[in-house]
């Protein structure tokens, strides 16, 4: 397959014509699709049906110490469910405080609390002036957004094939106080699907932070959405690095199970220090006196413990990856060796992500939506929506049907391909 960029105009002209020609013919056929956001296909949702059978009217609602879970107390959840995501994230039960459904609200009221209340007896963020997080890049729209709307200053941070650029990491916050956090996805990141390294995660753990109150959001996510038992990756335990290098303080991980079971349905947890989780159940006592404990018990005695979690990730496993598979290959078949765009094939997560030639996602995107293909706008994955190359783009795999998808993905690389030629040509009509 002969590369773009040693086309002469003559050539780019023609592969316009016929770009141009086939995605008419696409365009024509009204079509509707949507990969805009990684939602869970119906397929997935299936799998947890019998879950909701296990608890009903006749059932004993106490927990293994007697508690009734129908009524108040218990802030920081049962102890069968704190047991169960200690095993989903490889840490302590006592680590863990189970919270309500949505693990960005667990994120969102972290940092809300920190701007009025400060963190541990520091100043309130809200008093400072100025408050920085650092961003690893491309990231998830939704970390960025929950830091906007609070006026924190965003910095980027470039991603590599290990993680975040750590020598950025650590000039950042070992040399700036204002530099109060950082956003993390640390496996099958969102969207590139980057597991961070053993090196990364302890490079993490001696960070020497100039400001007291600095943390570390690590949400882990997709810690148990592989593609492949067979060939999933590893994550280090960031709270045990953190504790061995003399800091277990300086991690909040986030999870949840909403993207196991049901989403919206789930439960979630953060696990920290025993100082953090004090300090975190002491402003919630004055939120809640308890969250949806018989949520809780209904996925502790469905789950019962890592491998029912890991016999119920295989059937997600099994969905997602032809799916993947399915996206990859038209990537590969259509737009390999052309130079125009370079996308990684991920071992888990929700998506991939896509890098165009320069100044292109927009208009692909733009391109895709005309032919009926929702994509998530381009720009989404940075800070303010600003991807100042204008290249990257996340694409959501999971929720279209395998057969929706393969259109999809015909939709997406013609796009990419007249995008890119019609770039091709205004350059060479500007020389």
């Amino acid at each position: 397959m002969k590369k773009y960029k040693v086309m002469s105009k003559t050539e780019l002209c023609q592969e316009k014509q016929q770009l141009e020609e086939r995605f008419a013919d696409i365009k024509a056929k009204g079509l509707q699709l949507d990969m805009s956001r990684g939602k869970p296909a119906v397929e997935q949702l299936d799998f947890g049906m019998k879950m909701l059978d296990v608890l009903n009217s006749t059932a004993d609602l106490n927990t293994e110490t007697g508690f009734d879970t129908r009524n108040y107390g218990l802030l920081d959840g049962i102890p069968e469910a704190k047991r169960l995501i200690g095993e989903i994230l490889g840490v302590s039960a006592e680590n863990v405080m189970v919270y309500g459904n949505s693990s960005l609200n667990i994120m969102y009221d972290t940092v809300a609390r920190s701007m009025t209340h400060g963190v541990m007896g520091s100043t309130p963020w809200c008093k400072l002036d100025k408050v920085k997080f650092l961003c690893p890049v491309p990231g998830y729209d939704r970390h960025f957004a929950v830091t906007e709307h609070f006026g924190i200053e965003m910095i980027n941070i470039p991603m590599t094939p290990k993680g975040p650029d750590m020598d950025m990491v650590a000039e950042y916050v070992n040399n700036d106080p204002a530099v109060k956090g950082i956003w993390c996805v640390p496996k099958y990141s969102n969207p590139q699907g980057i597991t961070y390294s053993d090196e990364t995660v302890e490079r993490f753990a001696k960070l020497q932070p100039a400001a007291e109150d600095f943390r570390i959001y690590w949400d882990n996510a997709y810690v148990q959405h592989y593609l492949d038992f067979n060939d999933k990756e590893e994550l280090v335990d960031i709270l045990g690095a953190c504790e061995k290098a003399g800091q277990p303080d300086m991690v909040y991980e986030f999870c949840s199970t909403s993207k196991i079971i049901f989403a919206g349905g789930g439960i979630a947890a953060m696990a920290s220090s025993k100082a953090n989780l004090d300090y975190a159940k002491k402003q919630m006592n004055l939120q809640t006196i308890g969250y949806d404990k018989v949520n809780q018990l209904r996925h502790v005695r469905y789950f019962k413990d890592i491998k029912g979690i890991e016999e119920h990730m295989n059937l997600h496993a099994a969905s997602l990856k032809p799916k993947f598979e399915t996206v990859l290959q038209g990537l590969d078949k259509e737009l390999g060796g052309l130079d125009i765009g370079t996308w990684i094939a991920p071992k888990g997560g929700y998506f991939i992500s896509f890098e165009s030639l320069t100044g292109c996602a927009k208009a692909i995107v733009a391109k895709a939506r005309e032919a009926g293909l929702v994509m998530t706008s381009a720009g989404a994955t940075y800070p303010y929506g600003d991807d100042v190359n204008d290249s990257n783009i996340r694409i959501a795999p999971s929720f279209p049907t395998s057969e929706e998808l393969k259109i999809a993905t015909d939709i997406f690389v013609t796009s990419v391909k007249l995008i890119s030629v019609q770039k091709m040509l205004s350059a060479l009509d500007n020389v």
